[in-house]
C-alpha cells in the first residue's frame, strides 16, 4: 500500500515538474520522451500511476503523439487503470489499429466500463469479425444493450445516445424518486433529469432535477411531469438532434423508439461532438476531400481518396479551357486579352466560393428554405453587381495604366461585371439545385461553380472585346 502511494505521488511530481502541456495547449515533447522512456523500461507501476491522473482528452493526446509501437505497449501494461474513452479521442485509423493489435479480452475489459454512447462509438468502426470477438467476452446484458445500439442505422440518434438513464413510474413521489436515485449503485455517472415511463416502457415524460429538488416528498410526480417534452427519435439523424439542441436550448434529450418507447438518452456533450464532425465534413467535402480522410492516413490511402474529385476538375478544366480556343485569332492579335483573362476568371470564382460557402452553411442548418430562397438569390445577386461595379473600376483603371490601351479598361470592366453576377448567382442557385435533388452540396458545388465562372469569365471577356475592337 505503501509503495502504491509513493508512486502514485512520484507520478504527480512528475506531472507538476513537468507538465503535460505547453503554453500554447500543445503537448510537450519532453513529456511524451519521459513516458516513452518508462514504456521501455518498463515502469508499469509508475506508467499506471501517470495515466491514471490524466483526463481522457490528454491521454488520448498522449497516445497519439507517441510512437505507433508504444501505444499499443502503453494500453496493455496500465490495464484496469487505462480509460479507453480516450481511444474515442484518436483518428479513426490510429484507434483501429490500436483496437487490431490488442486482445479481444483487453478491449471487452475496457469496453466493459464505458458508457454506452462511448463503447458503440469505439466498437462501430471494427470489421464485423472483430467487433463480435469482443462482444462475446462482455455479460450478455451489456452485450445485447450494444447490439441493439449498433443496429441503428450509422449517424442516426440511436448511434449517438447512451442507454443508461433514470427512469420511474408515474406513480411514486418526490420522496420515492430521490430515495431510489440515493439507493441505486449503477446510475449514470451524470444526468440532468429523470423519466417517466409506464410497466412497457412508454414515454409519459421528464422531471428535471431541479423542479425535482425544490418539491416536497409528498408531491406526486404526475403534477410535476412534462409531458410535452421535447424528444427524438432513435432513427432521427444526429444533425437534426444537433439542430434541435441549438434551437431549444436543450441539455439533454430522451430518445424514444418507433412505439414510443424510452430507449436512450443524448445529452449535449454528444451533440458537441456531432457539430464538430459534421463541420469538419463540410469543411472537407467544399475542398474535395472525402470526409473520413485522417491526418494519420498513408500516403497512398489519401491519394486515392483525392483522384476521383481531381479528375472531375481536370475535365472541367479542359471545358473551361475549349472556351479559349474559340478566341485563337483574337488571342494571337492581343496579347494583353491572354494576360488579362485569367484575372476576369480569378475574380469571379473567389465571389462564387464566398456566396456557395454561405449557401451551403446555410442549406446545412436549415436557414435556406424555399420561404426565403428568392430574397436570398435577389440579394446575392446585387452584392455581385455592388462589387462588379466596384471592381471593374479598380480593374479597367488597372488594365490602362498597364497596356496604355483605353477601351481595354470598358471591355474588361464590362466582363468583371458579368462574371461577378455570374459567379453569386451560381454560389447560390447550384447549391439550392443540388439539396432539392438530394445531393450534398458540399461535395459537388465547388467543380461546377468553378467551370461557370471560367467559360463566363472567358466568354465575356473575349466576347466583349471582339465586339468593342472588331477584332477578326
Amino acid at each position: 500500500m505503501a509503495e502504491h502511494l509513493d508512486v502514485a505521488e512520484s507520478a504527480v511530481s512528475v506531472l507538476d515538474r513537468l507538465p503535460m502541456r505547453d503554453e500554447d495547449g500543445e503537448i510537450r515533447r519532453e513529456f511524451v520522451q519521459e513516458i516513452s522512456r518508462a514504456i521501455h523500461l518498463p515502469d508499469t507501476p509508475f506508467l499506471r500511476a501517470v495515466v491514471a491522473e490524466l483526463h481522457e482528452a490528454d491521454l488520448g493526446d498522449l497516445i497519439g503523439a507517441l510512437d505507433p509501437d508504444d501505444r499499443v505497449k502503453l494500453v496493455e501494461m496500465t490495464g484496469t487503470d487505462f480509460d479507453f474513452s480516450a481511444l474515442n479521442e484518436l483518428d479513426d485509423s490510429v484507434r483501429e489499429e490500436i483496437l487490431e493489435e490488442l486482445e479481444p479480452e483487453t478491449v471487452a475489459e475496457g469496453v466493459r466500463d464505458l458508457a454506452s454512447d462511448d463503447a458503440v462509438e469505439l466498437l462501430e468502426g471494427l470489421d464485423d469479425e472483430d467487433k463480435e470477438q469482443i462482444l462475446e467476452k462482455l455479460p450478455q446484458s451489456a452485450r445485447a444493450a450494444l447490439e441493439r445500439s449498433l443496429l441503428y442505422p450509422e449517424n442516426s440518434a440511436g448511434r449517438r445516445m447512451q442507454t443508461e438513464f433514470v427512469s420511474v413510474p408515474p406513480d411514486w413521489t418526490v420522496g420515492q424518486a430521490i430515495d431510489y436515485m440515493r439507493e441505486t449503485p449503477d446510475l449514470p455517472e451524470r444526468f440532468y433529469e429523470i423519466y417517466v415511463v409506464d410497466s412497457s416502457r412508454h414515454w409519459q415524460g421528464a422531471v428535471s432535477l431541479d423542479v425535482l429538488l425544490r418539491a416536497r416528498r409528498a408531491v406526486p410526480l404526475a403534477e410535476l411531469v412534462d409531458e410535452d417534452r421535447r424528444r427524438v427519435s432513435a432513427l432521427a439523424d444526429q444533425e437534426e438532434v444537433a439542430r434541435l439542441f441549438g434551437k431549444y436550448n436543450l441539455v439533454a434529450a430522451p430518445v424514444v423508439d418507433t412505439q414510443d418507447r424510452l430507449v436512450g438518452v443524448i445529452t449535449i456533450d454528444d451533440v458537441v461532438d456531432v457539430i464538430e464532425e459534421e463541420a469538419d465534413e463540410d469543411l472537407k467535402a467544399l475542398g474535395g476531400v472525402t470526409s473520413d480522410e485522417q491526418l494519420s492516413d498513408t500516403v497512398l490511402t489519401i491519394a486515392k481518396g483525392r483522384f476521383n474529385w481531381l479528375l472531375v476538375n481536370l475535365a472541367t478544366a479542359f471545358l473551361a479551357s475549349s472556351v479559349l480556343g474559340l478566341f485563337e485569332g483574337q488571342l494571337e492579335k492581343m496579347v494583353a486579352l491572354a494576360v488579362l483573362a485569367p484575372i476576369v476568371a480569378s475574380q469571379g470564382g473567389n465571389a462564387a466560393t464566398q456566396t456557395m460557402t454561405v449557401a451551403v452553411r446555410a442549406l446545412a442548418t436549415r436557414e435556406l428554405g424555399s420561404n426565403n430562397a428568392f430574397r436570398v438569390v435577389i440579394r446575392e445577386s446585387l452584392v455581385g453587381l455592388v462589387n462588379g461595379l466596384a471592381f471593374a473600376i479598380i480593374t479597367g483603371v488597372a488594365a490602362v495604366l498597364w497596356f496604355k490601351i483605353p477601351g481595354l479598361g470598358v471591355v474588361i470592366g464590362l466582363a468583371i461585371i458579368c462574371n461577378l453576377v455570374a459567379g453569386a448567382l451560381g454560389g447560390i442557385l447550384i447549391p439550392m439545385v443540388l439539396d432539392r435533388v438530394r445531393a450534398d452540396p458540399a461535395v459537388a458545388s465547388g467543380t461546377f461553380v468553378t467551370t461557370i465562372t471560367d467559360v463566363v469569365g472567358f466568354f465575356s471577356f473575349l466576347g466583349i472585346a471582339t465586339l468593342w475592337f472588331g477584332l477578326k
